[in-house]
């Protein structure tokens, strides 16, 4: 079984906006070439997707156009931590 950390050791963790205890971790896992998003809810990882870099790019791509469609007061920072 794999251990797992309180928060990734390359990567980071951003907080729902509902401050209901969920999380999404984004891991980096560069021997592997993965990045894996996890869904947690307080302690406990609920869900995983593994996505290949290429994956991760097109993701980053898909969030970049969302956010430049958004109005500009309608955008707030987000709580990234790690």
């Amino acid at each position: 079984m794999a251990e797992v950390s309180a928060f990734p050791a390359r990567g980071g963790v951003l907080f729902d906006t509902r401050d209901d205890g969920r999380a999404l971790r984004v891991s980096w896992h560069p021997g592997d070439r993965l990045v894996v998003l996890s869904m947690w809810r307080a302690d406990r990882c609920v869900a995983t997707c593994h996505l290949a870099p290429s994956d991760a790019a097109a993701l980053v791509v898909q969030l970049a156009s969302g956010l430049a469609a958004l109005p500009a007061a309608s955008w707030t920072q987000p709580t990234l931590t790690g």
